[in-house]
């Protein structure tokens, strides 16, 4: 029983480390796979503190590598984390709270919906993170509305990204568990 545990465990982390270090792969804009990841994880870690570190921990990881190789030359030093970071992160933890919620029970009207959810939460947080914590918007509702306003053609990026990945990531470790069933 232990060893079933393991290999799900080792697998499903696999799956998640896979997808969030596939961010160096060349994408659209904001095609991204980070908010996949923690519906992939509540979807389908039975434990759900589990749903919530490892796809956090995933997204550090690969943000390390982003920052201090891909990105170094805009870094001084050593980068553990990159300016207004908490924000993403933020938007990460609450897509998981939702995922929580929405996948009670995992079908396609749910995945569909919790792609649509976990980009809307993104486009929320993260913007209001520029908005707040940067020089770009006056902070006046006129300067929050404009940085909503010109977030707008990431969106669809956004929406696209989270809908694939968590298809690929739910339909795949699906149609694994049906091939090996030690994985269920």
């Amino acid at each position: 029983m232990t060893e079933k545990i393991s290999l799900r465990f080792t697998v499903l982390t696999g799956l998640i480390l896979a997808c969030a270090f596939s961010r160096m792969i060349p994408h659209f804009p904001n095609f991204s796979p980070l908010g996949a990841i923690g519906l992939f994880g509540v979807a389908s870690f039975a434990k759900k503190w589990q749903a919530f570190l490892i796809p956090i921990v995933a997204t550090w990881l690969s943000d390390l590598f982003i920052n201090n190789i891909i990105y170094a030359q805009y870094f001084e030093g050593f980068a553990w984390f990159y300016s207004g970071f908490y924000w993403q992160y933020l938007s990460y933890l609450l897509i998981i709270i939702a995922g929580v919620f929405i996948f009670k029970k995992v079908n396609t009207q749910r995945v569909l919906s919790a792609s649509l959810v976990a980009s809307l939460i993104f486009f929320i947080v993260s913007n209001f993170g520029v908005w707040a914590g940067g020089l770009l918007y006056p902070k006046t509702m006129e300067g929050l509305v404009a940085c909503y306003v010109a977030a707008l053609p990431y969106l669809q990026g956004t929406f696209m990204g989270d809908l694939f990945y968590t298809t690929v990531l739910i339909g795949g470790f699906a149609l694994l568990q049906n091939r090996y069933p030690i994985l269920r």
